[in-house]
């Protein structure tokens, strides 16, 4: 199916997706999971899960380019690797994952979103323990980071769903960042796997315009908006915030899957 199932918005549809997508931009810009914001107000108006999906990832990504440059001036490598290279393979991935999407069915990630959800909230939860005792025992190199940020890209273009989460829990493993320092990467490789999914989603029809014009102006004021709170923020408050949505998100996902 392609984007043109549900009727032409009403008001109240237009507020509800405008609303989620303030909110989706500032989780993304904060830390992560806007589409835990933006994929339910689309399901909720009758979007089969893919279009949902597409439109979701389409609409937050001028929001996500907003809060990659509002943290522009804290660039800088990521685990001793140049963010312009981590791009690179970012972009490259989103288009192979966004390509998966438009070939495969619709339902195949509903089963395996909810592990790598999980994923990210354990990683989280065990923080830079796990880190140091891991680069205690392995050589963490820039070959490792550019593979994990490979698949990475390939998940937020074919779903995307916590992508921010499991970037900010792989970050944090792989590099011994914590949630704050990641701002900048994180969200600078989100905005670029959104890119190239919307690339491939607006070619291939899979965008509901009129769900979708709304939602991303919602976006890119939250994401905005995000960002400046974000920047206020300590540590501690952001990490406790993440483990709290990551929690709540693999739980509200287990139970779609299999509940």
């Amino acid at each position: 199916m392609r984007g043109k199932e549900p009727r032409v918005p009403d008001l109240a549809i237009i507020a509800l997706v405008t609303g989620a997508g303030f909110l989706g931009g500032a989780m993304n810009a904060l830390a992560g999971g806007g589409s835990f914001a933006t994929m339910p107000a689309l399901l909720a108006i009758g979007l089969p899960a893919n279009i949902a999906n597409s439109t979701s990832n389409f609409a937050v990504l001028p929001g996500a380019a907003m809060s990659s440059w509002s943290f522009r001036h804290e660039r800088t490598p990521l685990g001793g690797v140049d963010l312009r290279v981590l791009g690179w393979v970012t972009f490259v991935a989103g288009l192979v994952g966004s390509m998966l999407l438009v070939l495969t069915p619709a339902t195949t990630f509903d089963v395996i979103v909810p592990w790598l959800v999980l994923y990210a909230f354990v990683v989280l939860a065990i923080g830079k323990r796990a880190s140091v005792w891991l680069a205690q025992r392995v050589t963490i190199g820039g070959r490792t980071l550019i593979a994990a940020q490979a698949l990475l890209g390939i998940y937020g273009g074919y779903f995307g769903g916590g992508v921010g989460l499991m970037m900010t829990a792989t970050y944090g493993l792989l590099a011994g960042m914590d949630p704050r320092a990641m701002f900048a990467p994180r969200t600078l490789m989100l905005a670029v796997a959104n890119a190239a999914a919307a690339i491939v989603f607006v070619a291939t029809g899979m965008i509901h315009w009129g769900s979708a014009v709304p939602m991303l102006i919602g976006a890119l004021v939250g994401g905005w908006a995000g960002a400046v709170i974000g920047k206020m923020l300590p540590g501690a408050v952001i990490r406790w915030w993440t483990l709290l949505l990551s929690g709540a998100t693999t739980i509200v996902f287990f139970w779609r899957a299999y509940g």
